[in-house]
């Protein structure tokens, strides 16, 4: 299939679901969801819903707000309460699943009050094909639409169709919700939250500061160690960089020791 004919397929689908509320992180997927339905059915039948907690990377909301702005899109930004969930806060494999259902409750109660009644997710082909997308049920329960999955669009058509459309998005990596970091098992609290966010945010200005280009970075919290994981190419410089351990350990890690591995995503899911 071509992409002239997913990008149809898409304006299409977001067509025929009618004034929406988009679920937005600000990243490639729902940004690529927000920018068709606002091709589809104009700006001012459209609205973009953040939901802001613990979970969310502090620098992911003013890039989201933006991006929002730029489209001309009423963005909304909800406080949503997934630490509230026994289920989130166990962290077991179906941490999604509480966390989703927490954020689309929120998001659809909020979308009512403006006025929609319909929303959508940037869902895409390859997370229906993920086995660990727990969250995804949450949303078919909701009756949650998928535009991306229905047009048939993977990653990669998402990325070329952002590209083609100049959205800023096209090649931002993956930026999973903070929960994903911490092993399965250990309590979610809003303190491992924190600090792995601080940490993030350390290593990626240390290595800035040091002329590396970063595209995927992680901080893995395994409980009694920390993992960070970089691009492949740069694990050995960033081991032998004498600015890491610092970095950690102030932000909140000084009493856990640390190791540096090649990035792969989903990690986790495949790990006891």
């Amino acid at each position: 299939m071509t992409d002239a004919t997913l990008e149809q397929r898409l304006l299409d689908r977001l067509g025929a679901i009618g004034p929406v509320a988009v679920a937005y992180s600000g990243g490639a997927d729902s940004a690529l969801v927000l920018a068709a339905a606002v091709r589809a059915l104009g700006a001012e039948r459209v609205v973009a819903v953040t939901a802001v907690s613990e979970s969310l990377a502090a620098e992911e909301l003013p890039r989201s707000r933006r991006l929002a702005e730029d489209l001309g899109v009423v963005h909304l930004t909800p406080r949503t309460e997934e630490l509230s969930r026994p289920g989130y806060r166990a962290n077991g494999r179906d941490r999604c699943y509480f966390c989703k259902s927490e954020v689309l409750d929120t998001i659809t109660a909020l979308a009512g009050e403006h006025g929609y009644e319909q929303v959508a997710t940037g869902t895409n082909a390859d997370d229906a094909r993920d086995p660990h997308r727990p969250g995804i049920r949450a949303g078919r329960e909701r009756g949650i639409h998928t535009p991306l999955l229905d047009a048939g669009l993977d990653k990669a058509a998402v990325r070329r169709l952002s590209r083609a459309w100049s959205l800023p998005t096209w090649d931002k990596p993956a930026t999973p919700c903070l929960a994903s970091r911490i092993r399965y098992g250990i309590e979610v609290t809003p303190h491992r939250l924190a600090r792995v966010d601080r940490a993030e945010t350390a290593v990626r200005a240390l290595l800035a500061d040091a002329g590396l280009t970063v595209t995927d970075l992680r901080v893995r919290d395994l409980g009694d160690t920390v993992r960070l994981e970089i691009d492949s190419w740069l694990v050995d410089r960033v081991a032998a960089h004498p600015g890491i351990p610092l970095a950690l350990a102030g932000a909140g890690y000084a009493d856990l020791p640390h190791h540096v591995e090649p990035f792969r995503s989903g990690r986790l899911n495949m790990e006891t």
